[in-house]
């Protein structure tokens, strides 16, 4: 026979949960974001700047948390269960190359939330061929390969010696 509880007990109200379970779901989507993009190792590179890093950071958990149906992204709406995938993808390359992007821009950005949501979601799209093609055009200039200290070349070619 099992005893019965004692009447203090049965009444004990259960624990308390710290949040609720979206503020959970928020805190979990951070950390996974944070790892995959690699936050910790990117803070530690001068070119990077913490609090621009932790607006895309912020940007992408709104993003990958929102209720909504479709997502906007440069004038076409996406199914949010794509947008987000995309940005669950990104990686700490993808984040380097947006800051790239956003260091080469000279024009004036009205809505900066939109301009980085579009960046975010065609990184993984476009990365490759982005540099690629700057390495072609650096290749293309007649200066390609040549010092560019203004120093003499001493290097050889393979049949000559020093």
């Amino acid at each position: 026979m099992t005893p019965a509880p004692v009447e203090d007990e049965a009444a004990a109200a259960p624990p308390e949960r710290k949040g609720t379970g979206k503020d959970a779901a928020v805190q979990i989507y951070r950390e996974i974001l944070l790892e995959n993009i690699e936050y910790d190792y990117l803070i530690q590179d001068s070119s990077i700047d913490r609090e621009q890093l932790d607006e895309i950071v912020d940007l992408m958990l709104e993003t990958v948390c929102t209720s909504r149906k479709t997502i906007r992204i440069a004038g076409d709406d996406y199914p949010a269960e794509l947008v987000k995938s995309k940005f669950m993808k990104l990686n700490s390359e993808h984040i380097r190359f947006i800051f790239d992007c956003l260091r080469e821009n000279t024009t004036k950005v009205r809505n900066i939330k939109q301009y980085l949501r579009a960046m975010l979601f065609n990184a993984p799209s476009t990365i490759s061929n982005y540099y690629t093609s700057l390495v072609a055009h650096d290749m293309a200039q007649p200066d390609w390969g040549k010092p560019k200290s203004g120093l003499p070349d001493y290097s050889c070619s393979p049949d000559e010696s020093l």
